[in-house]
């Protein structure tokens, strides 16, 4: 059963229109129809599967981010790209605050929470998928819960980070304003989102991967970010690009456009637009593939 919503899930306008209709590639075939919200410019799908509903969309092999045994070439280069990227996120987290405390929401298997608690980190999980979950626990200690519901709301964070999460969140107002509760005043909040404005995006059109549906349920555009920005009363301090997306997005969605093509002209041509992607961006004002933005409470 699907829910169609009949106001913005952002800024609750009941102004929008069908913008764009995608199909699900990784598991369904379905299609699914994404709207665009005339007041803010989020795009969102509508209608879509219920939270309740909406597991077996994930229940794919290449959801990597869920799993940690390497089967692939591409998972073992995934998860190689991950380590790397799991490095530049402990940098980023020390230049911001040193040491604290870190609650990173949709944690999956838990990697950058191991890696922070290694630098002295205190830290604490949330990810809702059973699976990455319980992998999680076997490292963490059980400090990875299943919704945010259960962290004692009392406690207050130094870092909160959502790396590719923010676009997957069914109540999207009311998780955020749950998740800042627990943001210290002088904290940060961190979160990465793909870019349906970027080069590899309009490169593949109806096919880009970054689209996802149902999985990401939003899409943000720079407008999109900036009414983020003041509905919830948050000062954007810096934005990184995530340089790998573009050529993982990319692969994907070269497998999409041609499924019977070989993997080395599928690597040739991700490869390819990968860097053309990035390259574009630094002349369109950070248009990457994903962008990683900072921001704190006002």
């Amino acid at each position: 059963m699907a829910e169609r919503l009949n106001k913005c899930p952002l800024c609750k306008s009941g102004l929008f229109l069908n913008y764009t209709e995608i199909i699900d590639h990784a598991v369904s075939k379905e299609s699914f129809m994404i709207c665009k919200c005339q007041n803010c410019s989020l795009l969102f799908t509508n209608p879509r599967p219920k939270e309740e509903k909406i597991g077996p969309y994930y229940e794919f092999p290449e959801y990597y981010s869920h799993e940690k045994n390497n089967k692939t070439f591409t998972q073992i280069i995934y998860n190689l790209v991950r380590d790397y990227t799991v490095s530049k996120k402990i940098k980023l987290i020390t230049k911001l605050k040193g040491k604290g405390k870190i609650l990173d929401y949709g944690c999956g298997t838990g990697e950058f929470l191991q890696a922070a608690k290694s630098k002295g980190w205190k830290i604490k999980g949330v990810e809702p998928t059973a699976k990455a979950r319980n992998q999680a626990n076997t490292i963490l200690e059980n400090k990875v819960f299943e919704n945010i519901d259960q962290i004692d709301e009392k406690k207050k964070y130094d870092i909160i980070s959502l790396f590719h999460v923010l676009e997957h969140i069914h109540s999207l107002r009311k998780t955020i304003k749950k998740i800042l509760s627990h943001l210290k005043s002088d904290g940060y909040i961190i979160i990465a989102v793909p870019n349906p404005e970027s080069f590899d995006a309009q490169r593949y059109g109806k096919d880009w991967a970054g689209w996802d549906v149902p999985r990401h349920l939003y899409h943000f555009n720079q407008i999109a970010l900036k009414n983020f920005e003041q509905l919830f009363d948050l000062e954007l301090v810096e934005v990184n690009p995530m340089l790998f997306d573009s050529y993982y997005v990319s692969l994907l969605s070269e497998g999409y456009i041609n499924p019977s093509q070989t993997l080395i002209s599928k690597y040739l041509k991700a490869v390819k637009n990968g860097w053309k992607s990035n390259k574009s961006a630094k002349d369109q004002i950070g248009q990457y593939s994903s962008n990683l933005f900072i921001f704190r409470k006002k």
